[in-house]
């Protein structure tokens, strides 16, 4: 009588049409067992994300704070890359610095330069000869000094970049589509082959290294913590877009602390690169590494631990248990409902009869055979 009552009352619930309740029963049900349910779960759970589907990545660079001076800005960008493609999809990269952080030389690069001048005055006595010649990367010649091939390089190729930038410029249209296709492969030529070759008059080339390897750089005014706002700026707007699952930023600035307990307030993910092992960006982000781990690799080869403590805490959250006092209220209205329909619709009254006359005993007497015949004759003559 219970399990039919009980069966009854689910079909209720199908035909007055009530399937917040249904809904919220499987649900429970479906937590008891570990197991998600199948359809209904948009509304009382988490959606869970499918393993197909990676988590985008947003990394921010304050070149300020964490300029790549001991290592080669195009390689640490391209390792920086790859660290945090071990943490999902890369969608976003960004740089943002001052005009001092272009125009400054590290130590290294200083030091490399003048070698170099020291280099060319001994091959131009004859003092030393190189090994094998030096060779042009734009048509092929050889020269056995250094600085003819710069001097060549200057005199002819860089010329001919500088027609073809200029008749770019002042075309217009279809006609400017035509020579940009035209110049496209020579151009790139150049640009590689002028990037060994020339010096940059002003720093290094971190810019253009950072945008070769596909960061967006961006240069704010001389005016104290500007680069920290319009990256802070930037960081939120991306939260406040939902652009990026994960945030990678790359600083040793602990004014980004509060910029980073947002972010994990908001469930992002958050991976701190710098060289402070126990400063505060680290301590309040989820991992950090530094630069060192970056270029060696070791930052990729934990990403993958990293992520299944992500992944397992995500699946923790979406097992517990909420309450929803007004789905509990109307559970249990709807219950008082439905049992109360149970017994009004009953066809007579043998069934509530029968109820009281089962509780007027104990519940281990059983009927002996002369009662059950005398109950089947009762219910025949009536």
């Amino acid at each position: 009588m219970v399990v039919h009552m009980k069966i009854r009352g689910i079909c209720c619930f199908a035909n007055f049409g009530k399937l917040d309740a249904l809904k919220y029963t499987y649900t429970a049900f479906a937590r008891y067992w570990h197991s998600e349910p199948l359809g209904v779960t948009s509304t009382y759970l988490e959606p869970s994300p499918s393993s197909s589907n990676k988590n985008s990545v947003a990394i921010f660079w304050d070149l300020d704070n964490k300029p790549p001076n001991s290592f080669p800005p195009f390689d640490a960008a391209i390792k920086l890359k790859a660290s945090a493609s071990s943490f999902g999809v890369v969608q976003y990269m960004v740089a943002y610095a001052n005009r001092h952080a272009f125009s400054y030389v590290p130590p290294d690069v200083r030091e490399q330069r003048k070698e170099r001048k020291v280099l060319n005055k001994l091959e131009n006595k004859g003092v030393i000869r190189p090994m094998e010649p030096y060779l042009c990367r734009v048509c092929g010649r050889k020269f056995y000094t250094n600085e003819k091939l710069v001097n060549h390089f200057k005199q002819i190729h860089e010329r001919e970049h500088t027609k073809r930038v200029s008749q770019i410029e002042s075309a217009r249209g279809k006609r400017r589509v035509n020579l940009v296709a035209k110049y496209s492969m020579k151009m790139e030529k150049y640009k590689n082959a002028a990037r060994d070759v020339l010096t940059p008059k002003v720093g290094y080339g971190l810019a253009g290294e950072l945008k070769r390897a596909g960061f967006f750089v961006n240069m704010v005014s001389d005016k104290p913590q500007a680069a920290d706002i319009a990256l802070r700026n930037n960081i939120v707007d991306v939260m406040d877009k939902r652009k990026a699952d994960c945030l990678v930023l790359v600083s040793d600035d602990s004014d980004f602390v509060d910029i980073l307990k947002e972010a994990k307030m908001r469930c992002l993910r958050t991976v701190v690169v710098g060289d402070i092992n126990d400063g505060p960006l680290k301590r309040t982000a989820d991992v950090g590494f530094s630069w060192r781990d970056i270029l060696m690799g070791k930052a990729k080869k934990e990403a993958a631990s990293v992520v299944g403590r992500w992944n397992d805490r995500d699946i923790l959250k979406r097992l517990e248990w909420t309450y929803n006092p007004e789905v509990d209220r109307k559970m249990s209205d709807y219950f008082d409902e439905s049992e109360g329909h149970d017994f009004e619709d009953s066809d007579s009254g043998v069934d509530g009869d029968f109820i009281e006359k089962d509780n007027t005993r104990a519940w281990w007497d059983l009927d002996s055979d002369d009662e059950v015949a005398s109950s089947q004759a009762s219910h025949q003559s009536s």
